[in-house]
């Protein structure tokens, strides 16, 4: 007798779409502050509130790879790594190219040697925002041992696994001795590079919210009952947790002297709590996306984000690229209504811009293939 198929989880797609946003609004914050007086608020916005969107990345996508899945099942490790090459090695490999070719023009810098890159890709730096799918290879490669510790896990471990997060990741960005020892190596070493670029490719950073969605994938009738008891709950956890990251951005900068550039580089989504953050906002905005209707007005316009969001994350550096030269050669000051206007205009052309090629791809494959990794069922 055949298994069904899974039904699909839509809320999974809108959370997507929302959290791809959110890596827009890191992208565009971080232009902002080359304004020498911005709002500590839309800084904040920008810098604070989307803090949840590329570690609850890991949490979906660990939550599309396990869903409807037994781990009892037989597993092909060649044919899993194969299926997600496709999807995720092919096109990472074809935009780090083009960001390389477009920036070496564009910039004046040059096409780097052939013998750096080997680095460029290992590290994810032809582009500042590559290094997540680095990340996610390295995920990928360790499959077997997500598998096996999934196989055993039970909700006291995974509350251990939370707390270990906590102290490596704290560990990891506010040790004064480690980091003060990564940057007294030479520069040019292989040391120093691996250290550096750690947070590129370093999984442990992202461990506990990656298997916190494969477990709610692997149990997802129950953590879905579970939800629907505990959603004014779960609202008022995602809301406390971004208020105490508010609270704390406010402090750095309010009561401690820190400049914004320097708030957002500490009240990050490796602190303490930017990690109770991030599972905050995951769970509160899976329950939010359960209720709202995928055929509502709003559900629909989340959808259509979620199902270009791949799209859009690779190419909106682009789309950031050329508005900033409009709003240089306009003689414009990246001011607060410039900003989020910049921000609509590269959701807006990024959309546009996936949609079309998507569209493109449906009668050339290839196209799809190379940019989005989605090959053409036959």
């Amino acid at each position: 007798m055949s298994s069904s198929k899974p039904a699909r989880v839509s809320a999974v797609e809108a959370i997507r779409g929302i959290s791809m946003m959110g890596v827009i609004g890191i992208h565009i914050g971080a232009e902002y502050l080359a304004n020498p007086s911005p709002n500590l608020h839309l800084v904040a916005l920008f810098d604070i509130g989307t803090r949840f969107s590329v570690p609850i990345f890991f949490f979906i996508s660990a939550f599309g790879l396990l869903y409807g899945q037994s781990l009892s099942a037989p597993f092909s490790y060649r044919d899993f790594l194969v299926r997600r090459g496709r999807a995720v090695m092919i096109p990472y490999l074809i935009w780090s190219l083009l960001y390389l070719i477009h920036d070496a023009y564009v910039y004046g810098v040059g096409f780097p040697p052939l013998r750096a890159l080997p680095s460029i890709l290992f590290f994810g730096n032809a582009k500042y925002q590559l290094y997540f799918m680095v990340i996610l290879i390295w995920f990928y490669l360790l499959m077997p041992l997500w598998r096996l510790l999934l196989r055993r896990m039970t909700l006291p471990l995974l509350a251990g696994i939370l707390l270990l997060q906590i102290g490596f990741d704290y560990w990891s960005s506010f040790s004064t001795a480690f980091n003060l020892y990564v940057y007294g190596l030479p520069d040019g070493t292989v040391l120093r590079a691996l250290l550096f670029y750690r947070l590129n490719y370093w999984v442990m950073h992202y461990v506990f919210i990656f298997l916190l969605g494969g477990y709610i994938a692997l149990h997802f009738d129950t953590f879905r009952a579970w939800m629907l008891r505990h959603t004014t709950q779960l609202y008022a956890c995602g809301i406390m947790s971004l208020a105490a990251l508010l609270a704390w951005y406010y402090k750095l900068i309010l009561a401690d002297g820190y400049t914004p550039l320097e708030a957002i580089y500490t009240a990050h989504q490796l602190s303490p709590l930017g990690i109770l953050y991030t599972i905050g906002a995951s769970l509160a905005l899976f329950a939010f996306f359960t209720h709202l209707k995928a055929e509502s007005l709003l559900g629909h316009i989340f959808q259509l984000l979620g199902k270009h969001s791949y799209f859009i994350y690779l190419a909106h550096p682009l789309a950031i690229t050329y508005l900033l030269m409009l709003v240089h050669a306009g003689g414009y000051v990246l001011t607060a209504p410039v900003a989020l206007a910049m921000y609509a205009a590269t959701l807006l052309l990024t959309l546009i811009s996936a949609v079309m090629v998507r569209s493109i791809g449906t009668r050339v494959p290839l196209v799809n293939e190379l940019t989005i990794g989605l090959r053409q069922r036959k």
